[in-house]
This record gives structure tokens, sequence and C-alpha cells, in this order.
């Protein structure tokens, strides 16, 4: 039987990556814990998963140390990296309603095929009661930058010997992290799926407001604003580095998009969620353009978290990009 941990659902905020909703405090209906093992995977016990487990803190070094969660086996080996100020718990949680199942969340579900890791970076929120700046990865102040963040991703594959070449799967911003690793890595990627991911093409839909877009990215009006260890991101930097950077690998890609507004706090300033939605089916088709042939799936009904809303279909897309990738070895 599935177990399911009741966690108060977050409120958004405007989220980073422009594109996300921002764990906030308190909150109406309730976010599922995943269960163990996939109904529709193959089949194995959960004995079988919980030796493949492995979840601890991976030096990295500087005197730092990055939380590193693998499960499953099989290749290759899936990446899922979360969006700003977000720690790895949106893979393990849900949020579905009929007629799309209720278990099992992204991380498990993934894990039935292949293997697959995940990882908190540091000043991101922890989903629990009450929401919390993660613990399990060690501090950092400051803004980063994203070539810092795709970095620190390859320093704690490397040094917690996680098999590539990867699957990379990055919601929200965590696709700019996941884009700009393959750029620099393009020997260590397979494949690529951009879950309702941040772009490169957004600024000109703002025009004056910009600067007020990226204020309210890195001060969404969480509890943590303030606190020095809270994640903050350089977004223009991003996009230049990007930009930058060689062109992606011609690797199987998929992308799933949403199509139900911003989950956004009442009284969110329309001036700057009027252009993102604008901007949001732009930003998705340049990310589909970026490959050949790569399927564009809508989660029909879903808002910003597609795997939340629909776990089913993430991991269906994920699986799919795996098939492509053995099928072309």
């Amino acid at each position: 039987m599935p177990v399911r941990q009741r966690v108060p659902l977050l409120t958004t905020a405007l989220v980073a990556t422009a594109l996300a909703a921002l764990p906030g405090c308190g909150g109406p209906p309730p976010l599922r814990g995943a269960p163990a093992v996939s109904a529709t995977g193959p089949s194995r016990s959960p004995r079988d998963f919980a030796r493949q487990d492995s979840s601890r803190r991976v030096d990295v070094g500087g005197g730092r140390k990055i939380w590193l969660s693998c499960r499953g086996s099989g290749s290759p080996t899936v990446v899922l990296e979360s969006g700003l100020h977000d720690s790895s718990d949106t893979w393990n949680l849900t949020r579905t309603r009929p007629p799309v199942p209720g278990s099992p969340a992204v991380f498990p579900g993934v894990a039935a095929f292949a293997r697959v890791c995940t990882y908190d970076r540091p000043g991101t929120i922890r989903y629990a009661n009450p929401p919390a700046l993660t613990t399990r990865s060690t501090p950092l102040t400051g803004t980063r930058s994203l070539a810092a963040m795709a970095d620190d991703l390859d320093r704690v594959l490397t040094a917690g010997r996680v098999p590539g070449p990867y699957l990379l799967v990055g919601h929200s911003f965590g696709g700019m992290i996941t884009r700009l690793y393959a750029q620099r890595h393009p020997d260590k990627t397979a494949g690529l799926v951009f879950v309702d991911a941040f772009g490169t093409n957004m600024r000109p839909y703002f025009g004056a407001r910009w600067p007020a877009y990226l204020r309210l990215l890195n001060h969404p009006g969480t509890p943590f604003d303030a606190d020095p260890g809270f994640e903050k991101a350089d977004v223009d930097g991003a996009v230049g580095a990007v930009r930058a950077a060689k062109p992606l690998p011609k690797v199987p890609m998929a992308v799933l998009s949403k199509t139900e507004p911003f989950a956004v706090p009442a009284g969110s300033p329309k001036d700057l969620l009027e252009p993102l939605e604008r901007a949001w089916p732009a930003v998705q088709q340049a990310l589909v353009e970026l490959g050949v042939q790569t399927p564009h799936l809508l989660a029909t009904g879903s808002d910003h978290y597609v795997q939340l809303h629909d776990p089913d279909l993430t991991i269906a897309a994920i699986r799919l990009v795996a098939g492509r990738i053995r099928a072309g070895r």
C-alpha cells in the first residue's frame, strides 16, 4: 500500500525562474508523499528498492557538502533538478486529482525503470511543516551564478560517483542549470527533459518592468527572503552564460508545459504577471526548437508545478527520452 505523508500545501508566490510558484507558508489541500514502488513499473519488491537507495551528504570540496539521494538501477542515470528556491522535495510529492493517479511521485516512479538521483542546492526550501531552508547541504550566502550552480551539479555527481551519461530533467530555473551543464559537458549528457522550464527569451516581453521582475524572482515574498542563506540567482548573468556557451549536444529531448496560469497569491502585481503569461508559450516553443523532433507535451489543467500535478505524464516523458537514448546506442 502506498505510504502517504501529509504535508501542508505551501502557498505560492511568484517564483524564480519567472516561472515558478514559490513555497510560502501554510495552506489548503495536502501534498501527498510518494510511495516506495511504482505500481506500473517492473516487478520489484520494496526490499529491492531499499537495497538500491543511497542518501548521503557528499563532500564536494572547499569544506562543503551537498545532500544527494539516488534510487533504482539501469541506464541512463536520470538527474532531477529543481526550480529556483526549491529543494529536491518537489520530486517526491504529488498533488493530483482524477483522472491523474494519486501515485507515484516522479522520483520513485522513475526509480522503477532507471537509476535516478536528486539533490538539495544550498538555500532551498524544504516542503516541511513548517517550511524551512534545507540543512542537508552546506549553506552559502550571496547571489549565485548559473555557472556556479552547474559546477555544483558536476561536483556532486562526480564526488558521489554517480554513473553517467545523464538524462537531465530540469524544472523551471532548473532547466537553465541542466541546459548549461549539457553545453559544458556534452560527453556526460545523454538526453534532456524540460519541465515547464525557464528560457533565455523573456526580457523583451517585460520591457522596462524586467528589473522589477528579477527583484521579485529573488525576493518572492517568503519568510526566508531576508535570510542571507536563501538561494538567489543572477538571472541576467544566467541568460548570458547560456547564450555564450557552446550549442547543446544533439541528444533526445522532450518539453513539458503547463496550460494554466501561474499559481500566485491574491494581490500579485498584474504588470508583471501579464507579460509573464504572454511570454511563456514563446519560452516553451523556443525550448522545443533546441532539438530535432522534440515532443512537446501539454500538461492540461496543470500550473507551473507539472511534476506535482501530472507526475505520471512527467514520468512518461522521462521514460520516452530514456527509451530513445537506449535505442540510439
